[in-house]
């Protein structure tokens, strides 16, 4: 790895200038001396300043050398670079949540096990056989090979490695057992049990299907009382701000005229109430923040819930697939759920949200069984 060196020089006319060199290796493995002009020593006053300029282009310079001898490149180096690349806050292709996580999965199952081997080192076997053996859930391995194929694929784009060995990974992201949802009757125990903040919260998100990080990204200004609509326009993961999941998210969600007056309630018991105030600010941040969610499930929602006498482990996203099912119960139809679930597609709304509660498979027995004794007592 260079440095580069980093001198001024002298003009006919004008301020001198700070100039970088350094060296980069030709296609006959020979080395080639290059220079740029950065800016004037009145851009930048002193040598570290000029340093910091040019940081970024030492970093492209350093890659490219190694790119060129990427026979010796690891997963560790690769991963650096993706990291540098594609999770940098101002790389807004991937939301902050989506990073976060990427950066999760990196650091705790890629790196430790596959960082110090080179990139054509790794397996796509060896990697289906260690994926195997993880005391995780399906879906968590599903993951950590979707991750690894996009690291991969950042190899490809800028031509360390010429493909990607986790393509023909075989890792299926099914569950073992079906997420839990709560039955009409715990949810309607709950909020009865629950303290008007924790009621809001919960009728909220069991009548709305909205995602924790929606719920507390939500403003005021975003409910239209008058007609009855959220536009949810923001989330909120670990404090960061960011946009909503997909395009889909953003369409506007029909709010039930019980959800209005109890946000309206909400409203009055608390001081934040402007437009651009949070729905659920933190009396501890003076109302600069919202509330943290899992801390408000963890110390309030949880603990009440057990006293109710409701066994059943949940967490925020346990209502959004209790709303799904629920409105599969009533006989809603599918392109009707998904608008309202705010899925790009239907699948998603159909394979992942949606489970058939128990009255409704007897409901559809019933019928079906009605439907052969009549067929059979016609002929």
């Amino acid at each position: 790895m260079q440095h580069g060196s980093l001198t001024t020089k002298s003009r006919l006319e004008g301020p001198d200038v700070w100039q970088f060199r350094w060296s980069e290796k030709g296609p006959n493995g020979k080395g080639i001396y290059r220079k740029r002009v950065i800016g004037t020593i009145e851009e930048y006053s002193n040598e570290d300043a000029a340093r910091s300029a040019v940081a970024s282009l030492i970093t492209e310079v350093n890659w490219a050398n190694l790119r060129s001898t990427s026979i010796t490149m690891t997963v560790a180096q690769l991963c650096s670079h993706f990291e540098q690349r594609e999770l940098a806050r101002s790389n807004t292709w991937r939301s902050y949540s989506t990073k976060m996580c990427y950066a999760v999965y990196l650091r705790r199952w890629i790196l430790p096990n596959w960082g110090k081997l080179e990139l054509r080192d790794v397996r796509t076997i060896e990697f289906e056989s260690w994926l195997r053996r993880l005391p995780l859930a399906r879906g968590s391995c599903a993951k950590i090979r979707g991750v690894m194929s996009v690291v991969f694929n950042h190899a490809c784009r800028y031509e360390f490695f010429d493909h990607n060995p986790i393509r023909l990974v075989r890792q299926g992201a099914k569950r073992k057992a079906a997420p839990n949802v709560l039955t009409p009757e715990e949810i309607k125990t709950l909020i009865d049990g629950l303290a008007i903040r924790e009621r809001t919260l919960v009728l909220l998100a069991a009548s709305t299907g909205l995602r924790q990080s929606e719920l507390f990204g939500l403003k005021w200004r975003d409910i239209n009382f008058p007609d009855r609509l959220i536009h949810v326009t923001r989330s909120i993961v670990c404090g960061v701000v960011g946009p909503c999941k997909t395009e889909s998210s953003q369409k506007p969600v029909p709010v039930h005229p019980l959800l209005i007056e109890t946000l309206l309630k909400w409203q009055e018991h608390q001081p934040y109430r402007k437009p651009d105030d949070w729905v659920f600010a933190s009396k501890r941040y003076r109302g600069r923040k919202p509330f943290w969610g899992q801390a408000i499930l963890r110390n309030f929602i949880l603990p009440r819930a057990e006293e109710l006498g409701i066994e059943k482990r949940f967490g925020w996203h346990t209502f959004r697939h209790t709303y799904s099912t629920l409105l599969r119960s009533v006989g809603t139809e599918f392109k009707v759920m998904q608008e309202l679930l705010r899925h790009s597609s239907l699948r998603s709304t159909l394979d992942v949200y949606t489970q058939a509660i128990t009255p409704s498979k007897h409901a559809a027995q019933d019928a079906v069984m009605s439907l052969v004794m009549s067929a059979s007592g016609t002929q």
